[in-house]
């Protein structure tokens, strides 16, 4: 059976792409090119299915929720707050899976900031 390698890409609906991505790379540090190429770091991703009725991706309306890798979480929230996004006040901490905080964009997508343990 073939497989899939990996993420391909990830792809946003936008009412100004250009100062979504801005927001991005000035944000989060997510450097892609013109073409929205990114080289990321090695490291673990996750596929995972949630009930349709679920409340962790914030609005109903949104029906997937981007997670990024980050290696320090607190650092992290600390400079999307300094930066006026809009962050949750709330971390989740899971166990031997690591640390996970909240940020929407300004197109008001929630996403996840995972520091893996």
């Amino acid at each position: 059976m073939e497989r899939v390698l990996g993420i391909g890409g990830y792809f946003l609906r936008a009412t100004d792409p250009v100062s979504l991505g801005a927001w991005y790379r000035d944000s989060l540090g997510l450097d892609a090119d013109e073409h929205g190429l990114w080289r990321q770091d090695t490291g673990p991703t996750v596929f995972a299915t949630f009930e349709s009725g679920t409340d962790y991706f914030g609005s109903r309306t949104q029906q997937t929720m981007l997670n990024f890798r980050v290696r320090d979480l607190d650092a992290m929230l600390t400079q999307l707050r300094a930066g006026g996004a809009d962050v949750a006040e709330e971390t989740q901490e899971m166990d031997g899976v690591g640390r996970f905080g909240w940020v929407t964009d300004p197109e008001g997508n929630r996403i996840e900031l995972w520091q893996p343990a």
